[in-house]
Order: structure tokens, then C-alpha cells, then sequence
């Protein structure tokens, strides 16, 4: 199951279809990995909340663009939260010169990817993480969102 849950109207006012590109993205991901039974939550929300989510559990006080918390195993077959801060994400696809909806969903993406055991702590990982994003992302129709500097993910 996914569950979105539009927080800051910035996201919807940006883009009226945010709910359903947000779903299409996670379902990609999930699917990807065999793991279409299992559950995600999304948060599409603000700057500040995304700042005060990574300050009390990653000791970071800045805004990040998406935050993921993998759920310890449970029988609900949750995976875990995904969070992404409107503010940043909207500068970030300017400054990179991309649509934002390409943004959104390469994030929701790699957050899901997170919550499915992927990480980019290494060069190994990134390369492996950064290889399954462009294969999802050409799967929506989306360019390989590496071609130019694409930013920090946490």
C-alpha cells in the first residue's frame, strides 16, 4: 500500500498531478524489486518540516530535498517513510534545469530505493543505486538524472 499525504499545498499548487506522480514513482520502485505488496509512506511537505525531521534524527539542521526512515520488519509489511521538502526540490530542479515532476519522481524514487536496502555510502553503492534510478526512470520517461549534478540525497 502507499499512502501520500500532501502536506504543503506548495506541492499540488506546482503541480496539480504531484499525488499521482508521487504514486507512479513508488510503485516503480517497488515493483522493480519484487516488493508490490509491500508498504510505503510519502510525505510531500515543506522545508522546515524536512529541516526539523533531519535535525532530530540525523543531527543535520538544514532543509534537506528527501529524507527516507526504513520501519524495522513488521507483519504490516511496511517499509518505511519517505519525506521531501517542496522548497528545496522546486530550487534544486531550477538550478539543474529540470522539470520539476522529473525531480519529484527521480526523488521518490531514490527514497524508495533507500527504504528497499539501497544506499550510496560508497562508490560500489552509489553505482549500483544510481544504475536502478535510470532504469526506473526511463521505465516513466524520464532522462538519467545524472547527465548533470543532481545534488545531495539523504
Amino acid at each position: 500500500m502507499i499512502d501520500i499525504e500532501v502536506e504543503d499545498g506548495a506541492w499540488t499548487a506546482a503541480l496539480a498531478d504531484a499525488e499521482a506522480l508521487t504514486r507512479r514513482a513508488a510503485t516503480a520502485a517497488l515493483l522493480s524489486e519484487g516488493a508490490e505488496g509491500e508498504g510505503v509512506s510519502l510525505l510531500l511537505t515543506d522545508d522546515a518540516t524536512v529541516q526539523a525531521l533531519n535535525a532530530r534524527f540525523r543531527d543535520q539542521d538544514k532543509p534537506t530535498n528527501v529524507l527516507s526512515f526504513p520501519a524495522p520488519p513488521n507483519p504490516e509489511k511496511h517499509l518505511g517513510d519517505v519525506a521531501l521538502a517542496f522548497g528545496v526540490c522546486a530550487r534544486e530542479a531550477v538550478e539543474q534545469g529540470k522539470p520539476l515532476a522529473d525531480h519529484l519522481q527521480h526523488l521518490v524514487v531514490h527514497g524508495v530505493l533507500h527504504l528497499l536496502g539501497y544506499d550510496h555510502m560508497s562508490e560500489d553503492e552509489a553505482e549500483a543505486m544510481e544504475g536502478l534510478e535510470r532504469v526506473i526512470l526511463a521505465g516513466l520517461g524520464i532522462s538519467d538524472p545524472y547527465a548533470a549534478s543532481e545534488g545531495e540525497h539523504d
